[in-house]
Formats: structure tokens, sequence, C-alpha cells
């Protein structure tokens, strides 16, 4: 598939995780929870969609199967990713506050996308 289709279809599915993991880490932050906790919560809610979503439609034509070998990819990049924003949103809470922590929060999951689409393109999804 061509990196056009994949990257359009990765920015379809990418916004559709990024608007469920920003309303949840929003909404559990605003009833109290902390921020790295509410952003740990959004970051989870959000991979769940994304990870089937991209096996079965960003990266499908490639010959890719969603399997344990997939799946351990994406966990690690994961992880990797959710460090770096929890680490960003936090910081950015601690200096600033809540509400510079929400703004920012979309800045952060679009630097860190590139680097996940990357991930994905090239390792992740690969058979």
């Amino acid at each position: 598939m061509s990196l056009r289709r994949q990257g359009s279809r990765y920015l379809v599915v990418g916004g559709l995780q990024w608007l469920l993991d920003w309303a949840v880490m929003v909404a559990l932050s605003h009833l109290g929870m902390a921020v790295a906790a509410a952003n740990v919560s959004g970051r989870v809610s959000g991979a769940l969609l994304g990870y089937w979503l991209n096996g079965k439609v960003t990266f499908a034509d490639g010959g890719v199967v969603l399997g344990p070998t997939q799946f351990r990819r994406f966990a690690v990049m994961w992880l990797c990713t959710t460090a770096a924003s929890t680490l960003a949103v936090a910081g950015i809470d601690g200096a600033l506050g809540l509400a510079y922590a929400w703004l920012a929060k979309p800045l952060v999951e679009i630097l860190l996308g590139v680097v996940g689409f990357v991930a994905s393109r090239h390792w992740v999804y690969k058979p």
C-alpha cells in the first residue's frame, strides 16, 4: 500500500484514538484523578482502539495478521510513547497548571503520532 494511503488512514484512525484518549484524560482529571494517571488511562483506551483499527484498516494490505508478534511490538512502542507523553503532560501540569496540560496534550500526541506512524509502518505491523 502506498505511503499516501497508509498516511491518510493513519490520520483518520489516529484522530479517533486521540479523541477517545483526550476525552478520557480530561474527564478523569476533571473528576480529580492525577494528570499522569488520567493520561495513562486515556492512552490505554486509545491504544486498544488504534491497535485493532490500524491492523485491520491502515496496514492491512501488506498481509499483516494481528497476532502475538504484532501485539508485543505494539506494546513496546506504546510503552515508550506513553512514558514520553505522560512525562510531558505531567511536566506541563506541574509548571503551568491543569488547563495548559489539557491544551498541550494534543500537540504532544501529534508529535508522538509521527513517531508512531514510522514505527508502525516499518516494525509493528510488518508480517
